[in-house]
Parts: C-alpha cells; structure tokens; sequence
C-alpha cells in the first residue's frame, strides 16, 4: 500500500472553506477511483494560519496515477481547492507502507 502526503495553508479565514472543499468534493472524487483505500485530511494551527497535510491511501503508484496522471509526484488541486488557499506545495509524495499497527 501507498501513503500519498501533500501540504497546504490557508488562513484561518478561509480554512473552513478548505475543508468543506476536501470533504465535498475531493473525498467523493477518490472514492470513485479504483485503488483508492481512504483518506485523512490533517489540520493544525500554524502563525499566520492553518496547515493542512492530506494523507491519501493507494493500493499501488499505478492506482495513483488514475487520480494524479503520469507524474504520481505532481499534485493535483482543484480550482476550488486553490482559492480557498493561501499557499501550497506543487507535488505530493508517496510512500510505502512498511508497517501498519492500525486494526480494521
């Protein structure tokens, strides 16, 4: 399995905006995807802001780039994910799962 990891901000503001956007639009859009094994959006309070640090789940890097493209390392942001931002990264990064204590 894949942990795909991508950092944004947004101030306090429009922080809220942010996260109505990934739990309304993102999150559905992953669940159709084939592959996709769930997802964690992250927030803390920052200066100047709030952090954001989304954690996507992945069977496979092929599974990642139905949702990414070619480039599993280019991160993909809706339009309406970057208004709501003040700042973010332009690639995500993924790794392997090597262990796993989580009980489902």
């Amino acid at each position: 399995m894949i942990a795909r990891t991508w950092r944004g901000r947004a101030t306090a503001a429009k922080a809220n905006d942010y996260h109505r956007h990934f739990t309304t639009e993102v999150v559905p859009n992953l669940k159709s995807i084939a592959g996709h094994r769930g997802a964690y959006l992250l927030r803390r309070e920052v200066e100047g802001g709030v952090e954001f640090l989304a954690v996507t789940l992945w069977d496979s890097l092929a599974t990642i780039k139905a949702f990414s493209g070619p480039d599993p390392e280019v991160a993909h942001i809706e339009p309406q994910g970057r208004a709501a931002l003040s700042d973010f990264d332009e690639f995500a990064r993924n790794y392997e799962i090597v262990v796993n204590t989580i009980e489902v």
